[in-house]
């Protein structure tokens, strides 16, 4: 069924996935990186289902380990420029992006609240301190490849693109996992 969050996140998908998005990504790291957080944040968000079983632990981690190697894995310097520079390294990139973060949405959502909690807080831990990484790195870490973007020289860009990914992709996931344990805490207060 076609609900106002899943048009949303198709056209949220369909505008990332675009040709335009593509060509645009390619040259500027802000643009790559909004695309990034819309694949493994926004759009599973939105689009992930709930599981119909608990799930244990062991699913749990095997999500947040999954999402934490696609997001720092894509980020090392050696992919990271083969998935800007290649239709199939981008292509792998992006369909790897979607399914790590519709895992950790699913099972966030699947698992109890503390379950739900921990995976949200432990991915918005990671993602924060790799966009800190990216923002606090004394030299362009990608070869200059988004130099001259948006009047910005590639180490700009880089900084503002991890600080994009430490506030805009770590609140995301903390704002969830904050929500998630808000009813846990009312019961308990009770």
């Amino acid at each position: 069924m076609l609900t106002p969050r899943r048009i949303l996140a198709l056209a949220l998908l369909l505008g990332v996935l675009s040709p335009l998005a593509a060509s645009r990504s390619g040259g500027s790291i802000l643009i790559h990186m909004g695309v990034h957080l819309a694949l493994v944040a926004a759009i599973p968000a939105l689009l992930a289902p709930r599981l119909p079983v608990h799930v244990g632990a062991g699913l749990l981690l095997a999500a947040a380990g999954l999402e934490l190697l696609a997001v720092w894995g894509w980020h090392l310097p050696g992919p990271h420029m083969w998935a800007r520079v290649s239709t199939g390294g981008w292509l792998l990139e992006k369909a790897s992006f979607l399914a790590a973060g519709l895992a950790v949405w699913a099972v966030a959502a699947g698992a109890g609240a503390l379950g739900g909690v921990a995976v949200l807080l432990f991915t918005s831990m990671h993602m924060t301190l790799l966009g800190a990484i990216l923002t606090l790195a004394p030299r362009d870490l990608y070869g200059g490849l988004c130099a001259g973007w948006f009047g910005l020289t590639a180490l700009q860009e880089q900084q503002l693109a991890g600080a994009a990914m430490a506030g805009i992709g770590g609140a995301i996931y903390l704002v969830a996992a904050l929500a998630r344990l808000g009813p846990t805490l009312r019961r308990a207060a009770v």
